[in-house]
């Protein structure tokens, strides 16, 4: 092989490597951003995309973004990104028209479980007209092993038109403490790895400890999904949960655990005192890889309570538990390919967490594709393990963008989203609700 085809090919790291091991038919490891696109652009009046010009707005963007152009191969015993051919007319294209916004939603349900083809660039961008009137919906996916969560949707926010101020970038990079005076770097070096080996056996041992009773949130994952979607007025909900000295993440675990209390009731089951949720939390961006996040395990309160009741109880969980989270940074078994397999496999029977949720500071201001007004954005997340609800968050021009995405065997995604949505009511109320 000639010295410049050598140089031609970068190693996956450790945890992108991991991401594309985790991969199964029944549980794609991608993530999905859904939007709707207004008229302007490429975008007609009709609710109709050109979608030659489309292509040719997005391969002028893609030259921006070296990662959309290649492809995962396997080099002697490595996986290795490696120049691809770019087909725009299979990465970009028009599906058939969608019935209103419920039938984007079954589209995308039916998009989570759609393995991306493996030998071509793990992403691909779809039009769906008829989302609504004079409106197209557009999805866009991307592999796990390209980009996790905030990377993931700055990638896909390199594909649109840019604008003077773009995203919360201070809450994506958290400041790390400096080093303590006095210490060698040799003896700090020690201490980190004997603080991340403590940590390592003490999370993997808490694995096998059952958190969570017998549910319907939990069991085998099926190839039928349903997604739901909410959102919010941003600076209300703030308020709002700001009034019980609560942050806005705590507002959306706290709607979750009401959403998911309903759902359950629904069904005839009756919701346990607290369900454990696994919220990931920003770390520092780890060399090329674009997955660099910790985990903080909430117990949720279920159990019927005034609105500002259970905010402020979940305010004060996740306090100290996001500094913890942290500290201990990402869950080490899961970033080396062999021991992520492991683990994804023992996930399928675990019974420490109950539920995903998952919010990413998103742009400020409105976005737009080649002129074409970006209205709504949602992100939807896979589901792992034996974990059949998962929640995500994005926010957006003003407002929290939310996704709720079930397995069909569990509980009704729909029946979940409406709970939530009642709940972001009850909480934008409380500031507004008389003090005593």
């Amino acid at each position: 092989m000639a010295r410049s085809q050598r140089e031609a090919f970068e190693p996956l790291s450790a945890a992108d490597a991991s991401n594309i091991a985790i991969d199964a038919p029944d549980q794609v490891n991608a993530f999905l951003m859904a939007g709707v696109l207004a008229p302007g652009g490429p975008a007609s009046t009709d609710g109709t995309v050109d979608m030659a010009a489309l292509r040719r707005l997005l391969s002028e963007r893609l030259r921006a973004v070296p990662r959309m152009a290649q492809r995962v191969a396997r080099r002697r015993s490595r996986l290795v990104w490696e120049p691809a051919t770019l087909d725009l007319v299979r990465h970009v294209r028009e599906v058939d028209p969608v019935e209103g916004l419920p039938g984007f939603e079954r589209l995308c349900a039916a998009l989570i479980v759609e393995p991306l083809a493996t030998d071509h660039p793990l992403w691909e961008v779809l039009v769906a007209p008829g989302v609504a009137p004079s409106r197209s919906g557009i999805v866009v996916r991307i592999h796990h092993a390209m980009a996790d969560g905030i990377a993931a949707v700055r990638l896909a926010q390199a594909l649109l038109d840019p604008t003077p101020a773009t995203s919360n970038r201070e809450v994506m990079h958290p400041p790390q403490p400096g080093p303590a005076l006095g210490n060698s770097p040799s003896r700090r070096a020690a201490r980190a790895k004997l603080k991340t080996l403590v940590s390592a056996v003490q999370r993997t041992a808490a694995m096998f400890r059952t958190a969570v009773p017998r549910t319907s949130l939990l069991g085998p994952l099926g190839a039928i999904r349903t997604i739901a979607f909410a959102d919010v007025e941003l600076q209300p909900l703030a308020q709002g949960a700001a009034s019980v000295g609560a942050t806005l993440n705590d507002a959306l675990l706290a709607a979750v655990g009401a959403g998911v209390r309903s759902a359950l009731l629904d069904t005839g089951e009756d919701p346990p005192a607290t369900l454990p949720v696994s919220v990931p939390v920003a770390l520092p961006d780890r060399g090329g890889s674009g997955n660099a996040v910790g985990v903080m395990v909430v117990p949720l309160p279920m159990a019927e309570a005034a609105t500002e009741v259970r905010l402020s109880e979940v305010a004060g969980l996740t306090r100290a538990r996001k500094t913890d989270a942290r500290s201990r940074g990402t869950l080490e078994i899961t970033r080396m390919p062999l021991t992520a397999r492991i683990f994804a496999r023992f996930a399928r029977h675990q019974r420490m967490v109950a539920l995903f949720v998952t919010n990413v500071p998103g742009p400020r201001d409105s976005l737009s594709l080649g002129g074409a007004p970006l209205e709504r954005i949602w992100p939807v997340t896979t589901l792992q393990g034996n974990v059949r609800v998962g929640v995500s968050a994005l926010s957006y021009a003003g407002r929290l963008m939310c996704s709720i995405h079930g397995d069909a065997a569990g509980v009704d995604a729909r029946r979940v989203a409406a709970g939530l949505q009642e709940e972001f009511a009850r909480i934008t109320g409380l500031a507004q609700a008389p003090k005593d």
